[in-house]
């Protein structure tokens, strides 16, 4: 297990263009008992609601959805960019079918009950606030829905940082 160091949250020092949509994340939530991740490249970081919070989309179909709905809380591991072909596998198998850390090569650490990655440079451990499902008739742009050929559509989850964690 790595050391981890706690990191005050407005210290982050990142751009979340680069380092979410281009390097992505793996975003993961359960418990010791079962637990799930999956790649993210879609979400930010901001103030809202008077909190320091990080905010996530995940589709209907992903098994990590049922294990963020069923609990409190989630984490955002950001990764080195030798990570790369983790994060591929990742986001494209299920954990309903494999465990996905050991297949990636990567390893489950917990804080507060919250799984995350060893493997992470920056961990950001939220509690969730808000979960709202985006549907067809809420986008202003026709456009948006060519992200939706099968109407798997997204939720929005917005989860207060409560503590944020670097190596």
């Amino acid at each position: 297990m790595h050391v981890f160091q706690p990191l005050p949250v407005d210290t982050l020092e990142f751009n979340p263009f680069e380092t979410i949509g281009k390097d992505w994340a793996l975003v993961s939530a359960g418990s010791k008992q079962k637990a799930n991740t999956m790649t993210v490249s879609w979400g930010g970081v901001g103030v809202l609601w008077g909190k320091n919070v990080a905010f996530i989309f995940i589709r209907d179909s992903r098994y990590t959805k049922e294990l963020i709905d069923a609990g409190d809380f989630f984490s955002i591991s950001f990764m080195d960019n030798e990570y790369k072909k983790a994060l591929n596998y990742c986001g494209s198998h299920s954990g309903r079918d494999v465990d996905k850390i050991k297949e990636a090569g990567l390893t489950w650490n917990y804080k507060h009950s919250i799984p995350f990655i060893d493997e992470g440079k920056l961990v950001l451990l939220c509690q969730k606030l808000s979960a709202t499902r985006l549907t067809e008739d809420s986008f202003l742009s026709p456009e948006i829905a060519k992200w939706y050929p099968d109407k798997d559509m997204h939720t929005l989850y917005i989860g207060e940082i409560i503590e944020a964690m670097a190596r």
